[in-house]
């Protein structure tokens, strides 16, 4: 059975959200770069497969309080920014559909930004994400983000090494400029076996549902396991900050991870569940002198 525990920054709804954000990271967040790449190399001992049933269970639960959550954020006009990051086939995808399914795609915003322009490749490497940051009342998560230049660019030669070290180099203060201007901000490396990575990109070969998942950008990183473990954890060094702290997910399991890290997010994020007025259906209007129609409406095959 999979517990959901209630968010305990409910208890305390005159905490503002930015300082118990802050609170929260402080006693989550590594104190340092290198211990945050220590702690992402233990591997959590072996446990039972969370089953379809109890995940059921469980993501119901937290879709509730998400719904709370939306509602508050809209209230008070908060504004959050999540950043999901990993190697293909960790599970973000799946994890963020796990987060928005049940919530409003005008409140949570997801952005997956495509190759860049020719005109955004000429512009401020941060630009193109900037205008995608949250206003009052929005939750923008972004499925993978401006660490593209410390991880898959610099992997595969899309940008120079200098790019890549000019990046890390200013990141931690445009994180902290974010984080000023009130947007809460929180940051998920989602980190998977070898062997766990090769199931599933076997399994996206195999599965004619999955095809459009794997692309020839896929298969040339697959190979560069080693390459992209370097960036992380270089990454990690430079980026993981106070005010900015990376939160790393072990994914292997899908629904654990899923849970796990809406989990986080409520807890990461205060709120309380606004009172609301019941909700009567009123009557429907007498159908007074209203004949049903005879227009030959073409109703599409019922072939189940």
């Amino acid at each position: 059975m999979v517990a959901v525990k209630k968010s305990s920054a409910r208890r305390k709804p005159a905490e503002s959200a930015k300082a118990a954000s802050a609170r929260e990271r402080e006693t989550s967040a590594p104190a340092s770069g290198s211990e945050a790449g220590a702690q992402l190399q233990q591997t959590p001992g072996p446990r039972p497969a969370v089953s379809a049933r109890d995940y059921d269970k469980a993501l119901e639960k937290l879709h509730i309080e998400l719904v709370q959550l939306q509602e508050w954020v809209q209230h008070h006009g908060l504004k959050v920014c999540i950043v999901f990051e990993g190697r293909d086939g960790a599970g973000k995808g799946g994890t963020i559909k796990a987060l928005t399914e049940r919530v409003s795609p005008r409140v949570f915003r997801v952005v997956a930004l495509p190759a860049p322009t020719e005109r955004e490749k000429s512009q401020m490497y941060v630009q193109r994400y900037v205008q995608h940051l949250p206003a009052a009342g929005e939750v923008v998560i972004f499925d993978r983000s401006w660490y593209n230049r410390a991880g898959v660019e610099r992997v595969m030669g899309f940008c120079t090494e200098q790019q890549s070290k000019d990046f890390l180099a200013i990141v931690p203060a445009f994180e902290k400029a974010i984080v000023a201007s009130g947007v809460i901000l929180l940051k998920y490396w989602l980190e998977v076996s070898p062997e766990e990575q090769t199931r599933r990109l076997t399994d996206r070969i195999e599965d004619g549902r999955k095809l459009w998942k794997l692309s020839p950008m896929d298969l040339k990183s697959y190979s560069r396991w080693y390459d992209y473990s370097r960036a992380r954890d270089e990454m990690f060094k430079a980026s993981d900050t106070p005010w900015a702290p990376w939160f790393a997910v072990h994914s292997d399991d899908k629904r654990r991870a899923r849970l796990n890290v809406i989990q986080h997010v409520l807890r990461s994020i205060p709120y309380e569940a606004l009172p609301r007025e019941k909700v009567v259906l009123p009557k429907r209007q007498k159908r007074g002198d209203y004949q049903e129609t005879d227009y030959p409406f073409r109703f599409i095959p019922e072939i189940y």
